[in-house]
């Protein structure tokens, strides 16, 4: 793509997390086309956090996919996705298809970006890495057919936010589908080794541990095809919902990242890289992202031993006994790993 400033801007998709409207991302895209009013924003509202119990993962991507056809098709236009947590695996599954123009006048996905959130493997479902465990900070209610948060909503997701700002977000908070998390897998795609790929890590989060957000990067860019990496950058002190607490740095990491898909320097954030400075923000260079690779059992025993007891409170067999795991998880035929690169 030509790095020239004529170079179209893309449409920038935003993809809520669970719980969670699209109107979270309001103040993140006023923003944004208050410094760039040409900047084409638009939202999606997941099926799944519309109160309907029978809503699945793959009404989610459906709705997802829906929106990119619409700009990459009808309109013509490249486009980038912005995702947040579980929104994350509804993008990464939505750029199947997308990286290449349908038409000669169509546009594609140029981008992925993905705030606090994780690296989708295909044929997984949201709940398989956790072997269909939820986190403490939720149970699943199977009468309802929702995943009730057990944690304080302020303390998982705004404790960064001043205390009236906080109310009300946690007052806009929606029932989640349990459908949408545990089911799925079939659906799912890495489109995040399709695209370019950015990761912005919150250093605060109370919902998602940022050593968690750093071990996934360091599996990611393990696993990326040779040539490609994930750019990470990290938001000093910041919840859950950065793009609440943090607008500003929010702001300049995302027109930092545009730039970079569209390879224009005009774009780029002038930084020296290794510092946390005014800014508010770590970028990759200035924090320690541990070197994973998946390939390695020694790289998921770590993980385990350091995390799982801690995030998901499993019984010992669970995540001691790695063969008896394997056996049960992910369902046979489900997930194919890929072979490994000679």
């Amino acid at each position: 793509m030509p790095t020239t400033t004529s170079t179209p801007l893309p449409t920038l998709i935003f993809i809520p997390g669970a719980w969670h409207l699209p109107t979270c991302y309001t103040k993140l895209i006023t923003y944004l086309q208050t410094h760039h009013p040409t900047l084409n924003c638009t939202t999606i509202t997941l099926p799944s956090t519309t109160g309907d119990p029978s809503a699945t993962f793959k009404d989610d991507l459906s709705a997802a996919r829906a929106a990119i056809t619409h700009e990459t098709l009808h309109h013509g236009r490249n486009v980038v996705l912005i995702a947040h947590s579980y929104g994350g695996m509804v993008a990464n599954s939505a750029i199947k298809g997308f990286t290449s123009p349908q038409t000669p006048t169509s546009g594609t996905i140029i981008g992925l970006i993905l705030i606090a959130s994780g690296f989708t493997l295909t044929g997984f479902s949201f709940m398989d890495p956790f072997l269909g465990h939820p986190p403490p900070s939720w149970r699943a209610n199977h009468t309802t057919g929702f995943a009730e948060l057990v944690t304080s909503p302020r303390e998982l997701f705004y404790h960064d936010l001043p205390e009236e700002e906080a109310r009300y977000w946690v007052s806009q908070l929606r029932p989640q589908s349990l459908k949408a998390l545990f089911e799925g897998g079939e659906f799912s795609y890495a489109g995040w080794k399709d695209v370019p790929c950015w990761y912005i890590g919150t250093e605060g989060d109370r919902g998602l541990p940022v050593l968690m957000q750093r071990w996934g990067v360091g599996i990611a860019r393990g696993m990326c095809p040779p040539g490609w990496s994930v750019v990470y950058r990290e938001v000093v002190g910041a919840s859950h919902s950065v793009f609440l607490s943090r607008v500003e740095v929010m702001g300049g990491l995302v027109w930092e990242a545009v730039g970079g898909f569209l390879g224009r320097k005009d774009l780029e954030f002038e930084g020296d890289g290794t510092r946390k400075g005014v800014d508010g923000y770590w970028e990759s260079q200035g924090v320690v992202v541990p070197e994973a690779d998946v390939w390695r059992v020694s790289t998921w025993f770590r993980i385990a031993r350091k995390y799982i007891p801690k995030m998901i409170l499993l019984p010992t067999s669970y995540y001691i006994h790695i063969s008896g795991m394997i056996g049960k998880y992910p369902i046979p035929g489900q997930f194919f790993l890929p072979k490994k690169p000679k």
